[in-house]
């Protein structure tokens, strides 16, 4: 059976994964609108036939009228919108008390509200053709708490429970949604020493450590990202994707144990927990609430 030809729209496409997304989903066949910040940095194949189904496009994500714009210029070039891929990224190193306030807002426009808007735009695509698929890609960080990053964790965090919550939204009618959790990845962008602000010395066992351990370490570096591209277009497939992905040996090991902690700590002040209800109310199991607001392994 032939392969169905999707248009792409990938945000942080001069990036080393957004790149790498770029150039799988064109050799798949598939129409790309390839944007970033600045379009001359997104990288172009030579001449070829795949030539004719690249767009490059520079979009502002923390602009909502240049995402709506975006997504218009797709459905004129290509004639739809089937894929979302949100990689566009931003990052800052430094103790939450020393960071510039800018700084700290820069990493939630761009991680948070960057997608925020990209995924309305895209909605009013997808949402009347009540088909599609919007990934968002996040980090293991979003399930982390690591002493200088709190600025950029705190924006995967809010991606994280954003993307929930559309799945379960949107996956009735037919739009599909994926949280992309990846561990480190050999990329130019985590090369390198992380660059830290000064910074009030208290915080040199916390914030101070971690940057050294991380400078330019393999073993935080683990991820392909030729083969996280792959992976991310399969899911793209998938009629049932996982809400939640892990990439990387490294994601894999830290998800399950970040969830165990949090048990272990939940279930050592779970009698304290329950004294805090109203006297005379049943089971919070046997409510046609807690029906609701279940966990659910798939939206649909």
């Amino acid at each position: 059976m032939a392969q169905t030809t999707k248009t792409f729209l990938i945000s942080g496409a001069a990036g080393g994964l957004g790149g790498r997304l770029v150039e799988a989903a064109l050799r798949d066949g598939h129409n790309v609108l390839a944007t970033d910040l600045a379009a001359e940095a997104v990288p172009v194949p030579v001449p070829d036939e795949r030539s004719d189904r690249l767009r490059v496009l520079a979009m502002d994500v923390t602009s909502a009228a240049a995402a709506r714009a975006a997504v218009a210029y797709a459905v004129g070039e290509f004639g739809g919108l089937d894929v979302l891929i949100n990689s566009a990224g931003y990052r800052s190193v430094g103790s939450i008390e020393d960071m510039p306030e800018e700084e700290f807002r820069r990493n939630v426009e761009i991680n948070f509200f960057g997608t925020v808007n990209t995924v309305r735009a895209a909605l009013a695509v997808m949402r009347p053709q009540r088909s599609g698929s919007i990934v968002n890609v996040s980090t293991i960080g979003g399930r982390r708490a690591q002493p200088g990053l709190g600025a950029y964790q705190a924006s995967k965090w809010a991606l994280g429970g954003f993307t929930e919550i559309l799945a379960r939204e949107v996956g009735p009618i037919g739009i599909r949604v994926t949280l992309v959790e990846p561990g480190g990845i050999r990329t130019p962008w985590s090369a390198g020493a992380l660059p830290v602000p000064a910074m009030r010395d208290e915080y040199d066992g916390t914030v101070g450590v971690f940057a050294r351990t991380y400078s330019d370490n393999p073993d935080v570096r683990r991820g392909d990202p030729d083969r996280m591209a792959r992976a991310i277009l399969r899911i793209t497939d998938e009629p049932e994707p996982p809400v939640r992905f892990l990439l990387g040996s490294d994601a894999a090991w830290l998800a399950p144990r970040i969830g165990e902690a949090r048990a272990a700590e939940d279930a050592a002040w779970r009698e304290v927990s329950l004294s805090t209800d109203l006297d005379g109310l049943g089971d919070f199991a046997d409510t046609p609430v807690a029906r609701m607001v279940r966990p659910l392994a798939h939206p649909n």
